[in-house]
């Protein structure tokens, strides 16, 4: 390890399926860059097995408080990875105390949260990036340029704690769907707000990137009981099909597809829960009347890896970073686009 390379000092807020399965060994793996310092749940168990996850003989500090952890002298960067609903208030706890902000996707579901998020995030010396990893692999940048442009569970939360989470959750549905919106919060209108916050997210965010904001919903297909949803937005001079959803088949699917008259650019994405997996572009296009097909896949590191070389390179040179606030209120945008045209199938 260089001796003048400084070690990022990280607290992570929230020890469910993704800190065990992606984070932890992310950060174990980059411990030239990263220590993990901190960790905070209210399960304990979760806590503890969290820690047992830790390498190097140092051993993180546990709390239940997600305050004394933003607060705390040994922690530069707080990775807010708990339940959406959590993360607004967490995310300023970490910019009110100066730190980096690190948190997952989804940021926000509501105007309210967004603009308290920008606020905290203009009085701070820190700032905010949002983990959207598959826009941090190379082989979707690779395809921008082309195209021009299982782990533990626990049931040892306190009633408080599930009591709390149940009234933050009825204010998040309430703030995203009836107040900004105007659309009853209903069991489905909920089940469909919160697939596009999961799965919407990753999908979306990408979309955004490579091709642009949409204009306008021309039409949708939504069913929240499927659950399976199909959009289509219009774009100046074309129009891009999304589809999504979730069935029992052992298998991830995702990929982005951009056609011309010449040339096809497919990115292909694995699951992140397996490390190393490889994210491939494919190019087929007409090179003198005839089909040529490539395969590019550049690197075996995996887009979380990636995305925390950017993150470092925030923390200790100030390098901006493309997954802000204000774009992953982009996303707010479209969810909403999306539900105001599909309100009437819910």
């Amino acid at each position: 390890m260089s001796s003048s390379r400084r070690v990022v000092n990280v607290g992570l807020i929230g020890c469910g399926e993704v800190a065990q399965t992606v984070h932890i060994p992310t950060l174990n793996h980059f411990n030239e860059y990263y220590r993990i310092t901190y960790l905070c749940d209210t399960s304990e168990q979760a806590l503890k097995q969290c820690e047992s996850k830790v390498c190097g003989s140092a051993r993180p500090k546990l709390t239940k408080n997600a305050v004394e952890l933003c607060s705390s002298p040994d922690v530069d960067v707080v990775f807010v990875i708990n339940a959406n609903e959590d993360h607004m208030p967490h995310t300023v706890f970490a910019l009110q105390h100066d730190k980096i902000a690190f948190v997952e996707k989804l940021m926000a579901m509501n105007h309210r949260d967004v603009e308290l998020i920008l606020d905290a995030e203009r009085k701070s010396k820190g700032t905010v990036m949002v983990g959207y990893m598959r826009r941090y692999a190379t082989a979707f940048i690779d395809a921008v340029k082309e195209i021009g442009t299982f782990p533990h569970r626990f049931s040892d939360y306190s009633h408080e704690d599930a009591r709390e989470l149940a009234d933050s959750n009825a204010d998040w549905y309430n703030q995203g769907l009836k107040e900004d919106l105007d659309i009853p919060v209903t069991e489905q209108s909920k089940t469909m707000w919160s697939l596009l916050g999961s799965l919407g997210s990753h999908d979306l965010s990408v979309m955004r990137e490579a091709l642009g904001m949409p204009k306008s919903v021309l039409g949708c297909s939504i069913d929240a009981e499927t659950p399976f949803w199909n959009v289509l937005f219009q774009y100046p001079g074309f129009a891009c099909s999304y589809e999504s959803g979730i069935n029992e088949v052992p298998r991830f699917d995702a990929h982005l597809e951009v056609y011309s008259r010449t040339k096809q650019i497919t990115v292909q994405y694995d699951t992140p829960f397996i490390k190393g997996l490889p994210i491939t572009m494919t190019i087929r296009e007409n090179i003198d009347g005839g089909l040529q097909e490539r395969i590019v896949r550049k690197t075996y590191e995996d887009s979380y890896t990636l995305e925390y070389k950017e993150l470092y390179a925030l923390v200790t040179e100030g390098t901006p970073v493309k997954t802000s606030v204000e774009d992953a209120a982009q996303d707010l945008k479209i969810f909403q686009m999306i539900m105001i045209a599909g309100q009437s199938q819910m």
